[in-house]
């Protein structure tokens, strides 16, 4: 990039070209409105090297999509087409994204980081200090002047590892600590055993990965929900959908942080600790803290997070069973569905603290999610006083300024593929009506008497 190669102005910035960003720019492109797209790397990174090698889409094709363009259908790039049943390679997704922008000639920039956006003094709308991704030369920089900004970072921007096993006791016992987003395949990682943290799609996939490569693998497993792969002839998506758990403005008291235990790999199963401890997988409670001799502490929590699971489980079944009578649907009944083994014993006799070392733990992945940047954020009524997005419905008290793809942004659907399109459909209209404000003069001069 230039300081002459992208525009000056624009009315509409969009700051993110992944999934939330291409739908954005799709419903401004509807609406006839000027816009940019920026991306500091490529369109949807995060799903081509955010994700470990193996990983596929967590729900079938014929759900994780945007409206317009089916994975089955032929597309410019020449793309593989995928059975909708199927569950997507992250890299096919990528290539969606890709398609997608093209269908609808989004003008992404790609290379391009956003450093700082202050509000434009004296003028509506704001500024956006823009350079080259990675550069430092100041004279690479320069100014994008926007009526209207939408955030489409996304949920997935700094990796949190929590400060259980500090640096220098994992350094001294030869331990090697990685983020989940770091891990990419077996391969990779030295010899000896693995201590996985979090059993959330992410952390229960990779240590099934890990553990059917040969490895001794510990899987640390909090509270968690449990949904069934399929029920009774449907995916989970399709319950929650006709379920309406899908439309749910915001999470269940005291299950803001609840991970979901499920995996699109191997075409979809219905995740059950129990199996995998009958595949060799050693399982603990929570991780709290670890010694300075490299004895980790777990809470013994295990037996009730397993129960909590299967309860929501069940819970989903009695609820799934109760709308087909109700409405007389002819699905074939799945009895055994409901029948849960007996605990492993590493619930029945947990696991409370581990010494690392004399384990033959030499790596630790930690699943334990992610944080928000905006540090490169700077206007008033954007962010709560802990720097985290404060909005409704992606609507912020900034005047012009959006949120797009956050989670639970209006509904538990939000930071999935379909329901960040429908988000950003509501944006837009939010920004139409705004514009409509701009634009508005009396059509005569009001008469004050």
């Amino acid at each position: 990039m230039t300081p002459t190669s992208i525009p000056t102005s624009t009315e509409v910035l969009v700051i993110g070209a992944g999934q939330s960003g291409i739908a954005t720019s799709e419903h401004l492109t509807t609406a006839g409105i000027d816009h940019l797209v920026l991306e500091r790397d490529r369109i949807a990174e995060k799903w081509r090297t955010g994700r470990w090698d193996s990983l596929s889409a967590n729900g079938p094709a014929w759900h994780d999509r945007f409206p317009g363009l089916a994975f089955d259908a032929p597309t410019a790039s020449g793309a593989a087409p995928c059975d909708g049943e199927s569950f997507v390679h992250h890299d096919r997704v990528a290539q969606y994204f890709e398609d997608y922008a093209a269908l609808h000639n989004a003008p992404v920039q790609t290379g391009v980081e956003v450093v700082e956006l202050v509000k434009n003094p004296g003028a509506p709308g704001y500024l956006a200090t823009v350079r080259p991704t990675g550069s430092t030369d100041p004279a690479e920089q320069q100014t994008i002047a926007a009526t209207y900004v939408v955030s489409a970072t996304g949920p997935f921007q700094t990796p949190v590892i929590p400060p259980v096993i500090p640096a220098a006791v994992a350094e001294e016992k030869g331990i090697t600590q990685i983020h989940s987003a770091d891990y990419d395949n077996p391969e990779q990682l030295a010899e000896g055993g693995v201590l996985v943290i979090g059993a959330g799609s992410s952390g229960l996939q990779i240590a099934v990965e890990l553990n059917r490569a040969g490895r001794d693998v510990t899987l640390a497993v909090g509270a968690h929900d449990r949904p069934p792969r399929r029920y009774r002839g449907r995916d989970n998506v399709w319950w929650l959908g006709v379920l309406g758990k899908w439309d749910m403005a915001a999470p269940p008291v005291g299950a803001e942080h609840v991970t979901i235990a499920v995996t699109g790999a191997d075409g979809g199963f219905t995740v059950d600790f129990r199996d995998l401890a009958a595949d060799g997988i050693h399982l603990t409670g929570r991780a709290e803290t670890c010694d300075a001799d490299g004895v980790l502490h777990f809470r013994g929590d295990l037996a009730d997070n397993i129960h909590a699971g299967d309860r929501n489980l069940l819970e989903l079944f009695a609820e799934a069973d109760a709308y087909i009578e109700a409405n007389g649907l002819d699905l074939p009944e799945e009895p055994e569905a409901w029948v849960l083994g007996p605990d492993p014993a590493d619930a029945t006799d947990p696991t409370l603290e581990m010494d690392l070392a004399a384990a033959g733990i030499t790596t630790v992945i930690w699943a334990t999610g992610y944080g928000v940047d905006y540090s490169w954020l700077h206007i008033d009524g954007a962010l709560d006083t802990a720097g985290r997005p404060a909005h409704q419905r992606g609507v912020t008290a900034a005047p012009g300024f959006y949120y797009v793809g956050l989670p639970w942004l209006s509904r538990r659907g939000s930071s999935f593929i379909w329901g960040c399109w429908h988000d950003a459909k509501y944006v837009v209209d939010e920004i139409q009506i705004q514009r409509g404000y701009a634009a508005y003069t009396p059509a005569t001069a009001i008469q004050e008497n």
